[in-house]
């Protein structure tokens, strides 16, 4: 299931990017969507998700407050609002599906996903 995600780019401390996430068929086929991403010399990490059905989305403590995960059911996009942007969010933001309702426990475990976009570097500067 290909996975293109885009929208990143530099951005000043304090700015906004929107990333969106394509996927070749309908996300409702999903039971979770998420957004991870990978700074240098780190390993990849948790952002965000959002469950099918109501399940609710879900965020990483250092990003929650200021991103949205959101899904078009429509145009078979998942999105990422990131708002009051540190220079600390600086990564490479991958995008991930899964056909499955990932429990709570696990919905933060890149191993949880099956699917992977291609990624797409935000820089923030300070």
């Amino acid at each position: 299931v290909p996975l293109q995600a885009y929208g990143g780019g530099l951005v000043q401390a304090g700015g906004f990017l929107r990333l969106a996430c394509a996927a070749s068929e309908r996300t409702v086929s999903f039971g979770t969507l998420g957004w991870f991403r990978q700074a240098p010399g780190k390993e990849r990490e948790f952002v965000a998700a959002r469950r099918s059905s109501g399940g609710g989305s879900y965020y990483a403590n250092s990003v929650k407050g200021r991103f949205t995960i959101s899904r078009d059911n429509d145009d078979n996009t998942v999105y990422l609002q990131m708002n009051s942007l540190k220079p600390e969010d600086t990564a490479v933001y991958y995008c991930a599906a899964t056909r499955n309702r990932v429990i709570l426990s696990s919905i933060g475990q890149s191993a949880a996903y099956h699917y992977w976009g291609q990624g797409t570097q935000v820089t923030v500067s300070s």
